[in-house]
């Protein structure tokens, strides 16, 4: 980015506005002219970040067109690489089957160590990954708290074996205190029958 002699002019009275010690303000005039230098930066902003968007377009077009586009795509490449570009893992592979030449082989060298230091400082900037809490074995049976201490004071076993404890089994039901019932006899269920009597005869009710 090149600035005109009266952009560097106004940037130059703002640099100096803002490091001395007086606090008188800016007059209208100088004002304008700080938002106007304020806004041919954003142009030429915006402007580099076309050009850088067209000159990424190119690259993938003449790596696609290998290797009839040699020339062009060395010289793209290396106009990149000065402006900041960071080779994508395609460059470097086209770069290594085209090492024959010394220009690639030269542009090669240069590659990789820029994508080196961009791993390094990707790797150095990376948050810290968060560590596992690991279970300790047999992390409720050690008597390290107090409930395991009671737990094995109780039983008298020493908790610190690290065996799980056996289900409980269930209850068996109380026993009930009422008197139990009798069992009938087969007599007292089936009575015997009583023999028929036989009726009077007549002569004596006569008589």
């Amino acid at each position: 980015m090149a600035f005109s002699a009266v952009e560097l002019h106004v940037l130059r009275r703002s640099l100096a506005h803002a490091l001395q010690s007086s606090t008188a303000p800016l007059t209208a005039a100088e004002v304008q002219d700080c938002l106007r230098l304020a806004q041919s930066v954003d142009e030429a902003v915006q402007e580099a970040g076309r050009l850088r968007a067209f000159l990424l377009a190119d690259l993938a077009r003449y790596r696609a067109a290998l290797p009839g586009s040699l020339t062009g795509y060395l010289e793209l490449l290396q106009d990149a690489l000065a402006a900041g570009y960071e080779p994508v893992p395609d460059d470097l592979a086209a770069l290594r089957a085209l090492r024959a030449n010394p220009v690639a082989a030269a542009v090669l060298e240069r590659a990789q160590g820029i994508a080196e230091r961009s791993v390094r400082r990707r790797l150095s900037t990376a948050p810290a990954p968060r560590t596992r809490l690991l279970a300790i074995a047999g992390g409720a049976g050690t008597g390290s708290g107090p409930t395991g201490s009671a737990s094995g004071a109780g039983t008298g076993t020493g908790s610190g074996s690290g065996k799980e404890k056996e289900p409980s089994r269930p209850q068996e039901p109380e026993p009930d205190d009422r008197p139990a019932r009798p069992i009938p006899t087969p007599g007292e269920v089936f009575p015997p029958r009583r023999k028929p009597v036989a009726p009077p005869e007549a002569g004596r009710a006569a008589g």
